[in-house]
């Protein structure tokens, strides 16, 4: 791929990126992200600094691949009630990820995975991808399974010991260990306190949004997140996509 061994397409030259694409590199990963609030502790970047992170391990783990830069904002209607927060309609959302693969696509390569790391993203993914997949020779590789990647989050935390299970993630144990792996100085921790901890479902919060149900825009305890377990959740989640990504590539 050139001399340079950085696996972010943002840090090459377009000569590098030809290079690349001439010696075997036919796979790129496009993380879909959020500029939203995460709470007093998290910073608004959260879901796509955790895209930055997932889409740089996936590219670096399957060896030919390059990282896209996340997409950001995302559909973040249900947290406008927070200062600070960006949102786009979902149709915005799919036309800007339709771009995206279309350009991808016309540069040569053949495989384009999308990686949506907020929940309000996985619908417009899910839907637009069907239809991308028909327009464009690439290969389009959606990995917006939502209660997968929730499940694989719990899975981390309890591979590091954190007893302490989130139904639905938003700036607590889970996310907040995923901060402290990636770069622990955006935790406000005289900030942590326990959020929402009652039943709650991902659709009821879409609809009705985060404030009706949490004052501090928190789900869980955030106090339970630990480096450690941010660096088993990545782990976790980038095993079980490349496995994934592979198995697709090898049936396109």
């Amino acid at each position: 791929m050139s001399s340079r061994t950085s696996v972010l397409l943002e840090e090459l030259t377009w000569r590098e990126v030809e290079a690349a694409l001439e010696t075997g590199t036919r796979t790129v990963v496009v993380a879909v992200g959020s500029v939203e609030q995460h709470g007093p502790h998290l910073p608004l970047i959260m879901d796509a600094l955790c895209g930055d992170e997932l889409a740089r391990r996936i590219a670096a783990r399957l060896g030919d691949a390059l990282a896209a830069p996340t997409i950001r904002p995302g559909c973040s209607g249900h947290h406008m009630e927070f200062p600070g927060t960006i949102t786009i309609p979902p149709e915005t959302l799919m036309e800007l990820i339709r771009s995206y693969c279309r350009s991808l696509d016309e540069h040569g390569f053949e495989h384009v995975v999308l990686v949506p790391t907020h929940g309000g993203n996985f619908g417009p993914v899910n839907a637009v991808a069907p239809e991308i997949a028909r327009e464009i020779d690439a290969n389009v590789i959606a990995l917006a399974d939502l209660d997968e990647n929730m499940a694989l989050m719990n899975e981390g935390l309890r591979e590091a010991g954190v007893a302490y299970e989130e139904p639905v993630i938003h700036a607590g144990a889970a996310e907040t260990a995923i901060v402290l792996a990636v770069n622990e100085g955006l935790v406000r921790t005289d900030e942590l306190a326990v959020g929402y901890e009652g039943e709650v479902s991902a659709s009821r919060l879409l609809s009705r949004g985060f404030k009706a149900v949490t004052e501090t825009g928190v789900l869980g305890d955030p106090r339970e997140g630990t480096a450690e377990a941010g660096e088993a959740i990545l782990e976790r989640i980038t095993t079980a996509y490349v496995d994934r990504i592979e198995a697709e590539r090898d049936a396109a």
